[in-house]
């Protein structure tokens, strides 16, 4: 049973960093394409930022520059580095698995960027 359980979301002032870790169970992150996505309550959900199992990465235009992903094999771990935060990026974010028989989701972790 695959697991993802996210961590490190929090409450930061603009501009500061938040580094957030979802980590798998179930499953190996190396294998398949990872991403994070958030959420604002009323609006959809969007992708924040993605890693192929090739270590190819992608990210929303708005957050480019700024945030990271990134993908630890001997932990089956996967990190976004979120840096110079704004209060748009206040949201609810979720870990995803991507796999060709459908998706697997975190429960999601808090942000909220505010001062």
């Amino acid at each position: 049973q695959v697991q993802l359980v996210e961590s490190g979301g929090g409450l930061v002032q603009p501009g500061g960093s938040l580094r957030l870790s979802c980590a798998a169970s179930g499953s190996i992150v190396s294998r398949y394409a990872m991403g994070w996505d958030r959420q604002v309550p009323g609006k959809q959900r969007e992708l924040v930022a993605r890693i192929t199992s090739g270590g190819s990465t992608a990210y929303a235009d708005v957050v480019k520059g700024r945030f990271t992903i990134s993908r630890d094999n001997a932990k089956n771990t996967v990190y976004l580095q979120m840096n110079n935060l704004k209060p748009e990026d206040t949201a609810v974010y979720y870990c995803k698995q991507n796999r060709a028989t459908g998706n697997y989701w975190g429960q999601g972790t808090q942000v909220t960027v505010s001062s």
